[in-house]
């Protein structure tokens, strides 16, 4: 069944998750003019979205009966499951010919599975990851990496243009969520070298918002430093991303990779030293927490010495 591209004012949109990022991407698309109605699993988090007029479901399953596209993004796997196939699922409430769209960093297994599901109930499934953080999300540019069939995903471009800027089709189902793999690696390992960087000219003894001007530019210039490296000399901890979800992204590739034959010690080691932070108390700080546990290994305590 083909998919007609959303139209704002007729289309009908539902919202899963109401997290960090969710709130906010969800608001983009009531901005573009979208009737909305949605579900978290923490009311109070929904709250600003319902009072700009978003319309509340009791379960995904009602969210999903209310609407022509769902989108989702949650935790962890074990959540997406939950919300789209399990007893109350949005599976079960969708109409044939509806689209549901997985935003969560998931396993490509399970995209893969719910896309088999979908089909057999004449639905269509999309997995489309995403990159960029709380700022990405706030500022509608978040790089959105998308699985599914290739013209449903055209068909829902208005609704990626709302919320991000870099939105590439991946492949089949499960392409979205491979990507994001790639991504999660990408940054993990980068963090490490972005917190020993900082950790080193502390202790050299510069200031480190003129390091800054000198290193951002160069080669050396990441998102991870332009954009958390201020967060980190300035203490500030609170999550973009969450620390226990980036550990859950790590494991996910870790486990991806052994499936396909090959060894990634440097994304074992920054799992590892992820895992040291969160057993420090730090599982619901953001990723540059990680400095925290890179001073303490040093011997001192990052936000009381730095101010």
């Amino acid at each position: 069944m083909k998919v007609s591209t959303p139209e704002p004012g007729a289309t009908k949109i539902g919202w899963i998750g109401t997290g960090v990022m969710g709130r906010s991407m969800c608001r983009h698309l009531m901005s573009a003019g979208y009737e909305m109605t949605l579900y978290s699993r923490t009311p109070s988090k929904a709250a600003e979205l319902l009072e700009a007029g978003a319309a509340w479901a009791e379960t995904p399953k009602a969210v999903a009966a209310r609407s022509d596209i769902v989108f989702s993004i949650v935790g962890f796997p074990s959540d997406v499951r939950e919300v789209i196939l399990g007893e109350n699922g949005a599976v079960h409430g969708a109409k044939a010919g509806s689209v549901l769209v997985d935003m969560t960093t998931s396993q490509p297994s399970l995209a893969e599975e719910i896309d088999a599901v979908a089909r057999t109930q004449g639905l269509h499934s999309i997995d489309a990851p995403v990159s960029g953080g709380d700022i990405g999300a706030r500022e509608a540019r978040l790089s959105i990496m998308i699985g599914g069939e290739k013209e449903v995903v055209e068909a829902l471009m208005p609704c990626w243009e709302a919320m991000g800027k870099t939105i590439v089709y991946q492949g089949s189902a499960g392409a979205g969520q491979h990507t994001k793999m790639v991504n999660q690696t990408l940054i993990a390992t980068n963090m490490i070298g972005v917190c020993e960087a900082l950790l080193y000219g502390f202790k050299a003894g510069l200031d480190l918002e003129t390091v800054m001007k000198s290193v951002c530019s160069g080669a050396a210039g990441s998102w991870s430093l332009s954009n958390l490296g201020p967060r980190i000399i300035n203490n500030d901890f609170d999550p973009g991303f969450f620390v226990e979800h980036f550990i859950k992204d790590m494991g996910i590739a870790l486990d991806e990779s052994k499936r396909l034959g090959i060894s990634l010690p440097g994304l074992a080691l920054a799992h590892q030293l992820y895992l040291a932070l969160a057993a420090q108390g730090h599982s619901r700080d953001g990723t540059q927490a990680l400095q925290l546990a890179l001073a303490k290994l040093a011997g001192f305590d990052w936000k009381a010495s730095v101010k």
